[in-house]
């Protein structure tokens, strides 16, 4: 049997042998956490990370000429984000800071270049420490404790609500987390290397239910709290804060684009590393607007873990092993994300400019308490792939921690740092590692991404209409009236068993994986797929007609589930 046909079926096997098991924790207790390292010693963490983070800068912009003009210009782009994009969870000097910050510029403008370097220096320092208390995670254990009850609380009455019979039901539990949100893949491993090294997991991301997930099946996993990047927006609502915040989240403002707060950003993602603590970010920047699996990786925090290895090998040059970074790609499937129609709108607004125009008023307050019942009373699966785990620089490892190359062989990544007999920076070579890297997380989230029967039958059904169509671009056939959008059952029914069939020959490819319950009798698998494609949307994306037939109520969003299987050549077979 070939290797990769090998892996599925173990990736079978485990799925199966995984189900409902309890995991014990893989360290006793909380304070020998490394997250609760980190925030045990906060203050002197954060005043590290800003004299690391200034050093740096000044690395990178050496000319006291260079310097001033950044500064000047993190000024004015702070201001104006003050005035443009206000957030409720902004500090509240906040335009107080950078006005002080702007009238010390001006100060320093009228001296001599020769005399005002120490000034600037100081005045680097103050930014760059305001900032790094901002980015800043607080992990509090009691505060984690509560959380962690609240968050099983909440994800097990939502995934139960497929088996209510009664809204009185919905706070009596019969079902536990592990039947509804399936964990599968390389989870042994996952947990072996935790022990072994410091794992910086890489997740897809479609919701901003990803982060609460992602901690969820972390401590499910037996695994201590991760540290990770969450956007700051999320920050906003209280509830969300606190969360965040126990959970071992640090901030992510995507507003600010200066110099000054990016060093900082990935000076505290590269010390927390280095340190031991395991890191969490989301590499595709934000959530998927299109729903299309990431293709295009952002670099910054993805560089971190490279630096962060680079450092350790520079900092114990002599030690014949150090602490390894293993880098974990992970997929997250849904049914439903709760956001699609909202997303999917950004994505053809940017895409269409005035070509797409979008629905206006989806959220009327009938449709928002027909939604609501929905929410609680029905129910939808989730499932989680972890996949196998990489070194920095996009090689397999073993379950032993030992990087392996493309003939099986075991390789050193200490070597990738070496020049001239020596471990050295090479910036413009550790940026290719990094484009490296990212490109074999993106092969990874194809390779491990897990289909659903929903995610088939959105891409069937929205491929079918396009070719009915053929004249029409995009954006005309999203504004065809539902009327006008009928599929023949026979005919659909067809295609997707054809298309099925192709998902399965890419399995024993090892190109995708997907859900037990895609196999079966084609109609109780349409059946299924059909009535969970977005199953808490007010408008269904898919649903049978009185004559048997297929029908949408709302095409675009259709749209948004049909991209989860854009990239793996699929539409040939429609």
């Amino acid at each position: 049997m070939a290797p990769l046909a090998r892996e599925t079926d173990m990736h079978t096997l485990e799925e199966k042998k995984n189900k409902n098991r309890p995991y014990k924790p893989i360290l006793e207790g909380i304070p020998d956490w490394p997250v609760y390292q980190l925030s045990k010693n906060r203050k002197e963490f954060i005043e590290e990370v800003a004299l690391k983070s200034q050093t740096r800068i000044k690395e990178l912009r050496p000319n006291t000429k260079q310097l001033f003009d950044d500064l000047q210009a993190t000024a004015y782009r702070e201001q104006n984000r003050i005035k443009r994009n206000p957030w409720r969870v902004d500090p509240k000097d906040d335009s107080r800071f950078w006005a002080s910050v702007k009238n010390e510029l001006v100060e320093l403008s009228a001296q001599n270049q020769d005399d005002i370097q120490k000034p600037l220096d100081d005045l680097l320092g103050k930014i760059v420490l305001r900032y790094a208390n901002e980015i800043a995670g607080d992990f509090k254990p009691n505060s984690y404790r509560v959380t962690r009850e609240v968050i099983k609380f909440w994800f097990s009455r939502l995934l139960n609500g497929a088996r209510v019979k009664k809204f009185g039901a919905f706070f009596r539990s019969q079902y536990t987390l592990r039947d509804k949100i399936q964990i599968v893949g390389k989870v042994k491993m996952l947990r072996k290397l935790a022990k072994k090294g410091t794992v910086v997991m890489v997740p897809t991301h479609f919701s901003n239910l990803d982060s609460i997930l992602i901690g969820w099946v972390i401590h499910s996993l037996g695994l201590p709290a991760f540290i990770y990047g969450a956007g700051l927006n999320l920050f906003n609502i209280k509830i969300f804060a606190y969360f965040m915040n126990s959970l071992g989240a640090y901030k992510v403002d995507r507003r600010k684009k200066n110099l000054p707060y990016l060093e900082t950003l990935k000076m505290y993602s590269n010390l927390a590393i280095q340190k031991g603590a395991h890191s969490l970010f989301f590499p595709g920047g934000t959530r998927s607007r299109s729903g299309k699996i990431e293709k295009q990786l952002k670099l910054g925090l993805l560089s971190t873990a490279i630096e962060a290895q680079r450092n350790l090998y520079m900092d114990n040059p002599e030690a014949p092993e150090v602490r390894k970074i293993f880098i974990v790609p992970v997929t997250l499937n849904y049914n439903f994300v709760l956001e699609a129609p909202d997303m999917i709108d950004d994505y053809l607004q940017v895409k269409g400019q005035d070509k797409y125009f979008p629905e206006q008023d989806k959220y009327g307050s009938f449709k928002l308490l027909a939604f609501m019942f929905k929410f609680f009373t029905k129910g939808s699966n989730i499932s989680v792939s972890i996949g196998p785990a990489l070194d920095v620089m996009g090689n397999y490892v073993d379950e032993e921690g030992h990087s392996i190359d493309n003939n099986g062989r075991h390789i050193h990544t200490r070597d990738y740092f070496i020049s001239n007999g020596q471990i050295s920076i090479d910036k413009q070579r550790e940026d290719e590692y990094t484009r490296m890297l990212s490109q074999k997380i993106v092969s990874e989230y194809h390779r491990i991404n897990r289909v659903f029967a929903s995610h088939v039958a959105a891409f069937v059904a929205f491929e079918m209409w396009q070719r009915k169509f053929p004249k029409l671009d995009l954006f005309s056939l999203l504004r065809l009236p539902e009327e006008d959008l009928e599929l023949d059952y026979a005919e659909f029914r067809a295609t997707f068993k054809r298309v099925r069939k192709k998902i399965y020959e890419l399995r024993e490819e090892g190109k995708v994986y997907f859900a037990t319950h895609l196999k079966g009798k084609a109609d109780e698998v349409l059946k299924l797929g059909i009535e969970n494609v977005g199953i808490f949307h007010l408008k269904r994306p898919l649903l049978l007609n009185k004559k048997g037939n297929i029908v949408t109520q709302d095409l675009t969003v259709l749209y948004y589930y049909h991209n989860r299987l854009v990239g793996y050549d699929l539409e040939q077979y429609i």
